[in-house]
This record gives C-alpha cells, structure tokens and sequence, in this order.
C-alpha cells in the first residue's frame, strides 16, 4: 500500500486559512469525512483533540499532524492541508503550521497503514519535499509531489533497502516511541539516521510504535554500542541497557535535536544507566551531572 492510497483529491485543501488549532482541526475532519473514512465524525475529533491534551502534534518547521486511533474510523486515511499565511497550532518551535497532515487509524489489530504513515513522516523531515508540497497548485500535483518522493525514497515497491542489514557492529544505537506510536515515532528515526550519516557515525534506530517493535536491536549490538539513545515519551525494555551509557530524551528531542543527541552520545560523557527492576524504571547515574543533563534534554 502506498502514500496515495490512503489520501485523495478530495481530502485535500490548498491555499487554506485558519484562526488557529481549533479551527485547523475542524477542518482537517471536514476533509476526512469527504475521504470516506469515519463512522462518527464527533467522536473522531474528541479522540483528536484529546490526543493533542497529550501535546502538541505541531512537530515545528511549519508541520502539524494532528491524530488519533479510534473506532469512530472505519478505514485508514489521510487528509492534507498547506495554509501559506500559518496558523498557530502551539508548535514545539513555537511557530506557525503552514503544513497539515492529519491521520486517522481504526482501533483495530490490522496495522497495515502505519508502514505507509510512517514513510509519510520519514519524507516530511526533508525541507525540498515540504517546500513542493506548499507550493503544488492542485490536489492532482499534491499526490504527484507525494507519490514521486515514496518511489525515490523506498523504490517503485516500496520495499526500500535495509540500511542496516550488512553492519555486524553500530556505534550509536537508539529506540525511539511515542504513545500513539503513529508519526513521532519515524519521524525522529529519520531525523536521527540522517544526522549520524551527515556525522559519519553508524547508527541503528529500532522504533516502538503501534505496529509494535521493528528493527529490534540485538544483544551483541547493544554489548558493542558506546551509548543507546532514548528518544521517547513511553515506557520502553530497559533492563537490556543496564551498565551502558543512555541518554534518554523526549521523542521530539529526536526530531528537532538529533545533533545535540549524537555529540553526546560519542562524547563518552553520557550517562551509566541502572536497571532497578521495571521498565523504563532506572537512573543515570555517572557521566555529566544529571542536572546539567535534564537542562540539555529538555532544551
């Protein structure tokens, strides 16, 4: 299944305005429902709105992506919107959402859509593939944009080239998660597998999202890695980390802050972690002061 086949003509809205989230979500439903792809309407938008309750799914650099998982979705779908005047969306830079991605997924076990929501996340952290989408003049351009950039990037099958699959040893390693595990979550994997290939750095990225886990890293990859990198805002495995270095961050960290992340990482300052018996249940306790630690963390 590709990009496309989750977002239609009709569920796109070019050169739109709005006075800010409120009114951007009510419309992104709008064009939801004429895609075909809920059962309620209402329900669709509460579940919405108390996803962004959680935080905001204005990610910065211009992009939103509000959404939810719920059975008020009868079929996987998108809806797209470019608003060239912005609109405020209480953005992680504090800044306007010009583009809009919304997303709407079944409370189901069939997750099947989350791969092509997810190479849709990996392709908004390119500036070029932003910039053309805002400037398409017709929904027919919009998917054009969008289908040229999923075959450049992930082949005409879509299958993609595993990027990890010839390494036996990766200096970096990281985990990266969000809890409805549905854009977040790629969009930091792409964030951090960018900026380590920028630094020459090998990096293995294993993602924890509602698909479940994929790209598992291994025991000896974790006994060879200098430093793991969390990057999540839900409980993950620890106890496999324990007596290595890991900096744990916020899943938007890994989006926005991959650089900070990776300098520390192979600085050899990171911190020791300490496994203390649950999951996501220990402490750093060696390397830069914690508190020096939870300032750069959390910017």
């Amino acid at each position: 299944m590709k990009i496309g086949a989750l977002l239609s003509k009709d569920s796109i809205r070019l050169n739109g305005k709005a006075s800010g989230k409120k009114a951007v979500i009510d419309a992104m439903v709008l064009l939801m429902e004429k895609g075909n792809h809920l059962r309620d309407a209402r329900r669709y938008k509460e579940a919405v709105f108390d996803r962004e309750a959680q935080g905001s799914t204005g990610i910065g650099d211009g992009v939103a992506i509000p959404h939810a998982k719920t059975d008020a979705v009868k079929s996987p779908g998108l809806a797209a919107m470019t608003l060239p005047e912005g609109a405020e969306f209480e953005s992680l830079d504090g800044q306007p959402a010009h583009l809009i991605f919304m997303i709407a997924a079944p409370d189901s076990g069939d997750n099947i859509h989350l791969e092509v929501l997810s190479r849709l996340s990996m392709l908004l952290m390119d500036d070029g593939f932003r910039q053309r989408l805002m400037a398409a003049d017709s929904p027919e351009r919009f998917l054009e944009i969008i289908d040229r950039a999923e075959t450049e990037k992930f082949g005409p099958d879509g299958e993609g080239a595993d990027k990890t699959e010839d390494r036996e040893a990766f200096r970096i390693l990281a985990v990266t998660a969000c809890p409805t595990g549905i854009a977040h979550t790629y969009m930091a994997q792409e964030a951090l597998e960018r900026q380590a290939e920028r630094m020459g750095y090998p990096v293995k990225v294993e993602t924890n999202g509602s698909g479940g886990v994929k790209n598992r890293l291994t025991p000896g990859e974790i006994e060879a890695a200098e430093c793991i990198i969390i990057a999540a805002d839900k409980n993950v495995e620890m106890a496999r980390f324990d007596g290595k270095r890991v900096i744990q961050a916020r899943v938007a960290d890994g989006i926005h802050k991959p650089e900070e992340l990776i300098r520390q990482a192979v600085s050899g300052q990171a911190p020791v972690y300490h496994y203390h018996g649950s999951d996501g249940a220990g402490e750093a306790g060696e390397g830069l002061s914690r508190g020096l630690y939870k300032h750069l963390m959390n910017g």
